[in-house]
């Protein structure tokens, strides 16, 4: 399985990007979110986490093709894993519904906001309302992914934030509220280098300190 590719970005089209890694190429499927971010770095070295699968039909007298898709980070990842989870979706529709952020999409997941969500290409009403069936208690982590286009001082790692969003939900908020506090903090501009300095900030904008 590759979970990982790393090489120079040598090529962008609409739905793949091409990696030099000497003495070879790799062609890597990614959703047109993580085509835009690229845009601006070609001839660089870059890094996509991958999800390794095999596409065709043996049973149809096709063959199976190996195929890499790439995201930016992991959790990005682990959530079109759980996209293509859902019946009806799969791999190749999940892929082209991603053309927003995936904590926009998220929030829309969370929220059940199926009107939303079924203005994705590929995703109309009643695949809409299957994805929220399914996943709307898994959305909370990946709503609160920080922006690619945040400021630097709130890029956080994944972790800061999944962990302060648990320690909330520990301390007895609700799912929402402890998610709006985290995103209130973060617009702070705020540096946070662990989930201490961020739960601190948090109360201090709750409590006027």
């Amino acid at each position: 399985m590759i979970t990982k590719i790393q090489g120079t970005l040598v090529d962008l089209a609409d739905e793949s990007a091409t990696l030099l890694i000497p003495p070879m190429e790799y062609e890597v499927y990614i959703a047109d979110y993580t085509r835009r971010h690229l845009q601006g770095q070609m001839r660089k070295e870059i890094t996509l986490f991958t999800v390794h699968y095999l596409e065709g039909n043996v049973s149809t007298g096709g063959r199976l093709t190996p195929r890499l898709v790439g995201f930016l980070s992991t959790p990005e990842r682990e959530f079109f894993d759980l996209f293509c989870s859902v019946d009806g979706v799969g791999v190749k529709k999940a892929l082209r519904a991603m053309t927003q952020p995936v904590q926009d999409i998220a929030v829309m997941i969370e929220q059940q906001d199926a009107k939303a969500l079924s203005t994705l290409p590929g995703i109309g009403p009643a695949t809409a309302e299957r994805v929220i069936a399914k996943l709307r208690r898994k959305m909370p982590k990946f709503a609160l992914l920080v922006r690619r286009d945040a400021p630097e001082g709130i890029k956080l790692s994944d972790g800061v934030v999944e962990d302060t969003f648990q320690a909330l939900l520990a301390l007895g908020h609700s799912e929402s509220d402890a998610r709006q506090l985290i995103e209130q903090a973060l617009a702070s501009g705020g540096k946070f280098k662990d989930v201490e300095s961020l739960i601190q900030a948090i109360y201090r904008r709750q409590f006027g300190g």
